[in-house]
């Protein structure tokens, strides 16, 4: 979905979106500490190793997954709209 699509929706479809990315932003943060977790009990017992490599490539997907970018669109058309998130 591209921002003009999330402009021309009501406030109920935007409400109904946002629910989505909510969950969406809550899964990410959980899987994001818990792989800062591994790498930090790796870095503690072992050093750099492979079970620290591994859980930094997942963590640089998710960082940059393409829906960061739309809850971040979302949150701004919130703020213009006046409504909450």
């Amino acid at each position: 979905m591209e921002q003009i699509e999330y402009i021309q929706m009501t406030d109920e479809e935007l409400l109904n979106e946002a629910k989505k990315m909510k969950s969406f932003s809550f899964t990410n943060a959980f899987l994001i500490g818990l792989l800062v977790g591994v790498i930090f009990y790796s870095v503690v017992k072992n050093s750099w190793g492979i079970l620290t490599l591994i859980p930094l490539y997942f963590l640089y997907k998710l960082v940059n997954d393409p829906k960061n970018k739309k809850v971040k669109e979302l949150q701004s058309l919130f703020k213009e709209r006046n409504l909450k998130w």
